[in-house]
């Protein structure tokens, strides 16, 4: 499963470190549209990664929790409420992601 992800991001990185010097032209209005391609897909790939991290975090985050409940049920409130407090935090990363998303947006109006 690593291989297959490492393998995927190299992918994604080349695609993304070559695209800009196989499009680009000396024409200004190029250039122009090349920024703003730029702009609009650092904005998707922003929510995109923080979405996936995100999921990724709380997913374990909950098995964990639920890992500890299950083995001792008596410890139920003693992690329910860190838990809750993680998953919070977790999603306000994610939030401030989609945030700088929309700042992006904004910038090719």
């Amino acid at each position: 499963m690593k291989k297959v992800l490492s393998t995927a991001f190299l992918s994604l990185v080349s695609f993304l470190v070559m695209a800009p010097a196989a499009l680009a032209n000396t024409g200004a209005a190029d250039n122009e549209f090349t920024y703003k391609s730029a702009i609009a897909l650092a904005a998707g790939l922003a929510i995109a990664i923080a979405a996936f991290g995100g999921s990724m975090g709380q997913g374990k985050a909950a098995t964990a929790a639920l890992d500890g409940i299950a083995r001792n049920p008596g410890a139920a409130d003693k992690i329910f409420t860190p838990m809750i407090l993680g998953l919070a935090l977790i999603e306000s990363l994610v939030i401030y992601a989609l945030v700088i998303a929309f700042v992006l947006i904004g910038k090719l109006g």
